[in-house]
């Protein structure tokens, strides 16, 4: 055959596999009746274990790989499919409580607004409020935990929060908090941090012996710190070590924090830019005790605990290529007090109220234990 012929001979093979793949599919609200009938639970890991292993029994030893590959693919979109019937016999499924709480078209995130931050005046968090909404009432608590329990008793409409930075990784206590209190996420901002040694007026670089600041902000300057050869101490905010060193009667101590503090605290600044990475960004979240969704949200957050058995990750990434979903992000997370059980914070990129968010919100218990929908949302930058 020349290759037109070959062509011409694909393409009537791929004509059935579509027929055939539309069939396949069509038979899923048959096989959920049936097994709702029947009593047995939808999903059948048993079976499918079974469907494989005949599958490799089948394949000629070249094409083993491949043909368990399509078909592993090929029923995790009936499965999808199965979902999606089941979530239409459903009065509420996740994605339509989600549709529930999108605004309408022509409604506009605050402009002004009471604002919960952790810290002081000059924190990040601050500045990263100050970005998100134009004109905001800010509040400052001592905690992450302050925060939420001011949204919740509504001392505050919004809480900003750092949820994730490009250096650290994600901020878990925030995340644990979100959680607990089963908050939403309704807008972010990726801010550049630019992180500065600055000390009381008169204080030399070479007088240091100790510098002050937030974890994170500790742990995205480390390689600065070593080659200072200092002591390292942490504080609950970078805003919070500048004031506690502009207070102090000590000589010998500088804070890492944002440019702001120098003149907020009247203090020098010893050092520019002393971050170990250039590209060193924070993404801050707006948080909500009631769940809305602004228009033009196109990011989702959630999180998924999985059990501890092979394969139970792809199985979750399979789900989201099947779909087309865009992960922006996945980072997993030991559970505390579970050896060997891990958490994972996924981040997406899918228009709200699109058919495969919807299907995806609706499909994910058969893929893990269990999941939490933090939110969907737009960032700004």
């Amino acid at each position: 055959m020349n290759l037109e012929e070959v062509r011409e001979h694909i393409d009537r093979i791929d004509a059935q596999l579509i027929e055939l793949f539309n069939e396949r599919l069509d038979l899923a609200p048959h096989v959920v009746n049936a097994k709702l009938e029947m009593g047995k639970p939808i999903f059948d890991p048993g079976r499918e274990r079974d469907k494989l292993a005949g599958i490799a029994q089948a394949a000629p030893q070249d094409r083993q790989a491949q043909l368990i590959s399509l078909f592993s693919l090929l029923m995790n979109m009936n499965k999808i499919e199965q979902n999606r019937y089941l979530a239409s016999l459903d009065q509420k499924p996740q994605s339509k409580r989600a549709i529930n709480t999108l605004l309408p078209a022509d409604a506009q995130f605050p402009v002004t607004a009471s604002v919960a931050c952790q810290g002081v005046e000059g924190a990040y968090s601050q500045l990263a409020a100050s970005k998100l909404f134009k004109v905001p009432s800010i509040t400052f608590f001592d905690t992450f935990e302050g925060v939420f329990r001011a949204v919740r008793d509504g001392l505050c409409d919004y809480g900003v929060l750092p949820i994730e930075n490009s250096t650290a990784g994600s901020v878990n206590a925030v995340y644990d908090l979100l959680a607990q209190y089963r908050f939403s996420i309704v807008r972010s901002l990726r801010l550049k941090i630019d992180h500065n040694l600055v000390a009381k007026p008169g204080t030399r670089r070479e007088d240091i012996r100790e510098v002050i600041s937030h974890e994170q902000a500790l742990a995205q300057c480390a390689d600065f710190i070593e080659s200072m050869g200092v002591k390292a101490t942490t504080a609950s905010n970078t805003a919070q070590a500048a004031e506690f060193v502009a207070s102090s009667e000590r000589s010998d101590i500088a804070a890492l924090c944002s440019r702001s503090c120098k003149a907020l605290y009247n203090l020098e600044i010893l050092q520019e830019d002393v971050q170990d990475s250039d590209n060193n960004y924070t993404r801050f979240v707006v948080i909500t005790k009631d769940a809305v969704i602004y228009p033009g949200a196109d990011r989702t957050s959630l999180m998924l605990t999985l059990p501890h058995q092979p394969g139970s990750l792809y199985r979750v990434l399979e789900r989201f290529y099947a779909l087309d979903i865009n992960l922006v992000k996945l980072e997993s997370r030991p559970i505390p007090g579970h050896d060997f059980d891990f958490m994972f914070y996924f981040d997406l990129i899918c228009p709200v109220g699109s058919q495969p968010f919807m299907t995806l919100l609706d499909s994910l218990d058969d893929v893990c234990e269990q999941y939490t929908y933090f939110g969907s949302y737009q960032e700004v930058l």
